[in-house]
């Protein structure tokens, strides 16, 4: 039996994944959940889905979003002592989402502690317009390095858009792919969809996040899950498909 087809047999509908490993949960540090009451909404929201953890990956780029292990544990600390008094049962911990700029090359050239989940593995971006620089040179140095990097939200990048060929090379180098589950639905534009589909065909994807920023993004995954894309997936190569 597919996926899609609890809704044709009225079989009690179960959302799959349990673990979300890119969010911005963390209030007041980034362009996510801008306070305490927002974050809290947002957990509950999670747990609505059926999750039961999450990671929360802020920011860190550049001179815009300078977050540090200290600036992100003191949110979390906060958010998780909120969960606890409110009898919220979501478990929280934390890492981050990279940025890949001169600030990244500086901390993986003076090999400085990166945030990780999973045990070894990395999140990163990139622009959306354009590839940076000796991205695969960077991927290279963190493998070396022991690192697993995970290339968030593959589809959304326009330069990847127009050029799947790249998006071959890039798997090649030993990059993993985290799809956005808003992607799948048109949400950030039908070049997203059409790429995060392909992905699935190819069997491109080791994630699957929602990447939330706000409460809507999180309301707007209850139609996600209606897709039929969902029978495609192999929700054993998901690594995040189990706690």
């Amino acid at each position: 039996m597919g996926f899609f087809d609890v809704f044709k047999k009225n079989i009690p509908f179960e959302y799959p994944l349990k673990w979300d490993i890119h969010n911005h949960l963390a209030f007041g540090i980034d362009d996510g959940a801008p306070d305490l009451d927002t974050a809290i909404a947002m957990a509950e929201f999670f747990v609505s889905l059926g999750y039961s953890k999450v990671t929360v990956t802020p920011h860190i780029m550049g001179d815009f979003y300078k977050n540090t292990k200290q600036s992100i544990s003191t949110p979390i600390g906060i958010l998780k002592e909120s969960l606890l008094i409110k009898k919220i049962p979501l478990q929280i911990e934390f890492a981050a989402e990279y940025y890949v700029d001169e600030s990244l090359f500086g901390k993986v050239q003076q090999k400085e502690e990166l945030l990780t989940f999973m045990g070894n593995k990395v999140l990163i971006e990139t622009a959306f317009m354009s590839a940076p620089r000796q991205f695969e040179q960077l991927v290279f140095d963190l493998l070396a390095q022991g690192y697993t990097p995970v290339f968030a939200h593959p589809e959304r990048y326009i330069y990847l858009q127009n050029n799947y060929s790249l998006v071959e090379t890039l798997v090649q180098s030993g990059l993993q792919f985290q799809i956005n589950l808003l992607s799948f639905s048109g949400y950030y534009s039908k070049e997203s969809k059409k790429l995060a589909e392909w992905l699935v065909d190819k069997g491109y994807y080791s994630f699957l996040g929602t990447d939330a920023h706000s409460l809507k993004q999180l309301v707007a995954l209850n139609e996600v899950y209606r897709l039929k894309i969902f029978n495609k997936i192999n929700w054993h190569q998901v690594q995040n498909y189990y706690v």
